[in-house]
């Protein structure tokens, strides 16, 4: 009975120094942003609160996507929920899905005039998506003891 008092003991006191190291904070804090943030967005795209979001879709791909340019932000809402929980669940693997997802809206923007600057700012997520990604190579399911 005391062995399992000492080990819930030694788990709580293993995982209190993790919580200090500041690489493992910004892993949390990327962890926390990339799997909450997505998945707003993406229930977003079906409510359009935020944002006129087919407005940010380029002519061409929307010539291409069967359906409106709406049916396609519906399509797009339930991949960046999919990508969010992702990176909730696996954040060594969602890193990169939202990394990769973030490139593709990048290069979607690039081609519309007028959102140079919200590509801009969508490849500063890609980077710092890609910063989780590294991030969660080193932390993810393991508390550190620094």
């Amino acid at each position: 009975m005391s062995s399992a008092t000492t080990t819930t003991t030694t788990s709580a006191a293993s995982r209190r120094p993790a919580l200090s190291d500041p690489g493992y904070q910004a892993f949390v804090i990327l962890r926390t942003g990339f799997a909450v943030a997505p998945i707003l967005f993406g229930l977003d795209k079906f409510a359009n609160l935020l944002v006129d979001w087919p407005t940010y879709l380029a002519p061409w791909i929307n010539d291409i996507v069967p359906g409106s340019a709406q049916a396609a932000m519906y399509a797009v809402g339930v991949i960046e929920i999919v990508a969010g929980l992702a990176v909730a669940l696996a954040p060594r693997f969602g890193g990169w899905l939202v990394a990769g997802w973030l490139a593709g809206i990048i290069v979607n923007l690039l081609t519309i005039p007028g959102h140079y600057d919200v590509a801009l700012r969508d490849f500063g997520l890609l980077l710092g998506a890609v910063a989780l990604a590294r991030l969660a190579q080193g932390y993810q399911g393991k508390p550190r003891s620094r």
